[in-house]
């Protein structure tokens, strides 16, 4: 019997939030003594108003709770997640098909968790770090990702990370392996910190191309090691000095080896829903207030153009700062993308996966003539996300067109039969404003990577320009065990 590697992480509280209905009547709970206090928290004044609850503002609201600065967080929403909520089963068919009833054949809807902003995190990754750093741990339940592979020549292949798996890997013919095996030890036997092992190159100056150039490796290769491995989204990083990439080369293989898995990333059980309100649960256990379904929450300004409090129903807290996500200060962002997805409901694996119940699927930008990369995410009841037997698949990508069915056929085309499949896109925002000047920290919007690196540096840099200081990851990685069950 094969088996199945689940990711816990040392406490005595580990799996009590492993069912979404004790965690969510825990989570009400633990908050409704602040919902109790509404009518007077508006009265007060915070070091810090948070709005909206998707998982950036989430994260930031818990660590800066944890910090001891006073924190409100308010969401117009009567729900947790903002644009990265889950939805069940009902929620996203008014979501894509107005008053219509899902399909009997489809399953119970209260089975379903599907995550609207779905991501992989990497096992020995930043997130990781800081839920491990804020002991949100204790409130998650993770089950290693089956599978991590990468779209070239038309067909999908697993992703070799080590020189060993390059060896093995039909991504590649004989010579080039033997050059691939090289640049992978070079990779793996890299420290910063020991110049012995540089090989006389100082990568802070030296461009990825060039050290690759080194090795001789071919476009091909090139392709899935910059995007694949250490997960860039084009192909700007080839001019740019290669420390970057063998940092993110070393990340994936070291995430990789923790847990022995078929791949290096991590989900929780029951989707992402459950990571925003693990960080609001941990906010609200440092005294700060919740406070959901409030209308309008209008930022107020005072004479120098400084945030100094927000307004619902007639009332304002006041406030030194407001972090806040694009749709709570649009006159503070600009648009600069759009994103293109297709949502499916399957009842099979993704083909040519090693019959994987959940995998990540990379599709170069270089391979299917694009300016940046297409990614396939699949998750399965095996994360406790759908009914037995059913699959739900996200094909995402920066769009570049006016046709996101058109433009994300080369990923759909991949899933093989559907149950049903969903399209649509949304824009993205980055923040224009100065926020040493109005005291605003607006998030980024959610980019289309089926994986948390780029997101959760998005959190630290506001935390450092919210709070004028670093936050210190350098925590015990062992902290993390790999457990089996037959």
């Amino acid at each position: 019997m094969i088996g199945i590697i689940f990711f816990s992480f040392l406490t005595s509280a580990a799996l009590l939030f492993s069912s979404p209905t004790i965690y969510y009547y825990s989570l009400s709970l633990s908050l409704s003594l602040s919902r109790q206090h509404n009518r007077f928290a508006m009265d007060e004044e915070y070091d810090v108003i948070v709005l909206g609850t998707g998982l950036k503002e989430c994260i930031l609201s818990g660590l800066l709770s944890v910090d001891g600065l006073k924190v409100l967080h308010m969401d117009r929403n009567d729900y947790y997640g903002g644009e990265s909520t889950s939805l069940n089963l009902i929620q996203l068919w008014k979501r894509f098909r107005g008053d219509d009833k899902p399909p009997a054949h489809l399953g119970a809807s209260r089975d379903y968790n599907v995550d609207m902003i779905p991501k992989f995190m990497m096992a020995n990754g930043t997130l990781v770090r800081v839920l491990i750093h804020t002991d949100v741990t204790k409130y998650l339940s993770f089950k290693a990702v089956d599978g991590s592979y990468v779209f070239n020549k038309g067909k999908v292949h697993k992703v070799p990370a080590t020189d060993m798996e390059a060896l093995k890997s039909p991504l590649m013919g004989l010579f080039e392996k033997r050059r691939a095996r090289k640049f992978f030890i070079y990779v793996q036997n890299y420290n910063e910190s020991d110049p012995k092992t540089h090989e006389g190159l100082d990568l802070t100056r030296v461009t990825t191309k060039e050290l690759i150039s080194k090795y001789g490796l071919d476009d091909n290769t090139i392709d899935f090691i910059g995007h694949a491995l250490a997960l860039h989204r084009d192909d700007r990083y080839l001019n740019e000095p290669a420390l970057d990439t063998v940092k993110r080369m070393k990340l994936y293989a070291e995430s990789l080896a923790r847990f022995q898995g078929g791949s290096p990333y991590i989900y929780p059980l029951y989707g992402l829903g459950e990571l925003p309100q693990a960080f609001a649960r941990l906010s609200a256990v440092y005294g700060g207030t919740y406070m959901l379904n409030k209308p309008e929450c209008k930022v107020e300004f005072d004479m120098e153009g400084k945030a100094c409090g927000v307004t619902s129903e007639g009332e304002t807290a006041k406030c030194k700062k407001v972090v806040c996500d694009p749709s709570y200060l649009p006159n503070k962002v600009r648009k600069v993308g759009k994103v293109a997805r297709a949502i499916a409901i399957m009842s099979h694996p993704i083909p040519n996966t090693d019959e994987s119940h959940s995998v990540q699927v990379i599709l170069p930008q270089k391979q299917l003539g694009r300016k940046s990369d297409m990614y396939l995410f699949c998750c399965s009841y095996s994360h406790n996300v759908a009914p037995k037997g059913k699959f739900i698949a996200f094909v995402s990508c920066e769009a570049e067109t006016d046709n996101p069915e058109l433009e994300l056929k080369p990923g759909v085309d991949l899933l093989g039969p559907v149950d049903e499949i969903f399209f649509e896109t949304y824009d993205r925002y980055e923040p224009v404003n100065e926020p040493t000047l109005d005291n605003c920290f607006v998030s980024t919007s959610y980019d289309p990577t089926t994986h948390f690196e780029s997101t959760v540096m998005d959190v630290l840099a506001m935390y450092t320009s919210i709070t004028g200081k670093t936050l210190d990851l350098s925590v015990d990685l062992s902290a993390a065990s790999a457990a089996e069950e037959y």
